[in-house]
């Protein structure tokens, strides 16, 4: 069995090209199933049956996994299947009939515009951290670019006379999206007086750079904009999402069409994307109920 997940994980790299997160994702619940059939004694992959598939996401759900875990993890299920009927190691698929955890979708928590203004006005100072924390901010807004994908952009992902940056996202999928004449500032800005100050090495190509060089991570970036949140004075829960919703959120309110915010957001489906037009009605029920007399 181990034999076959290794062939899996080759597979959505080489011919999927699934990105990294998505590859680690995959990889965790599908030892985790693996781990089940082993303690289940079940060797092969003609001997896993409707039920062993049921059984594990049952023992799943009562150690308390949330229904969309629950619901990745049946996905990657189904797609080690197909990939071993594709390769003819299986004849039957046994995740065929199993249905997939009802789920709820909740809707997107957000920034207000006013609260945007507000962190965005936070980094004001002209030392390199503090040019580039504005940039960051800026760019994230501007875009509404995953911060996975603002920490990975490069200088050759800039057209800065154009206004545009391209993002690569899930799958490695390429597209272009206009800056803004305000986050082309900023941007501008911490490329000519703060970057060439953080970059010792004078190598790295990565855009956003930490105090010793080097690509600032992920992790990085949050701790930044919860402390930039603070000073801000937004009491709520701060994640870098939250400033990708408020970028579509905010797009669609002042009239934007929705098919042009999913191409900017790099949604493959369309419903995706239109959890924010539910997001905007709920705000004006709730603005409808608080102002108007017979609310």
């Amino acid at each position: 069995m181990d034999e076959y997940f290794d062939l899996f994980l080759n597979y959505l790299t080489v011919e999927k090209g699934l990105a990294t997160n998505t590859l680690d994702a995959y990889g965790r619940d599908l030892s985790r199933y693996l781990k089940y059939l082993r303690q289940a004694k079940i060797t092969s992959p003609d001997r896993i049956s409707r039920s062993d598939v049921l059984n594990f996401l049952t023992g799943l759900r009562k150690e308390g996994l949330a229904p969309r875990s629950r619901a990745r993890t049946l996905s990657a299920i189904r797609m080690f299947h197909r990939f071993l009927r594709m390769e003819k190691i299986l004849t039957q698929d046994p995740t065929t009939l199993v249905e997939s955890p009802r789920l709820l979708r909740p809707l997107p928590h957000l920034l207000s515009q006013a609260e945007v203004e507000r962190l965005l006005a936070v980094p004001r100072g002209e030392q390199p951290l503090e040019l580039r924390d504005r940039a960051m901010l800026e760019v994230l807004y501007a875009t509404g670019v995953r911060v996975s994908e603002l920490v990975s952009l490069r200088l050759s992902d800039l057209n800065l006379e154009v206004g545009c940056l391209s993002a690569f996202g899930k799958g490695s999928k390429q597209r272009l999206i206009p800056l803004g004449e305000e986050a082309l500032a900023a941007l501008s800005d911490y490329l000519d007086r703060g970057r060439a100050r953080l970059n010792k090495s004078g190598q790295d190509q990565r855009i956003f750079l930490n105090r010793s060089g080097k690509g600032l991570t992920r992790q990085g970036f949050w701790k930044i904009l919860k402390r930039h949140a603070l000073v801000a004075g937004i009491n709520q829960k701060i994640s870098p999402h939250m400033l990708r919703h408020s970028f579509a959120t905010h797009l669609l309110e002042n009239g934007a069409d929705l098919r042009a915010v999913q191409t900017m957001l790099g949604h493959a489906d369309i419903s995706t994307t239109q959890i924010y037009t539910h997001v905007i009605r709920e705000r004006l029920k709730q603005i409808h109920q608080q102002y108007h007399p017979r609310g």
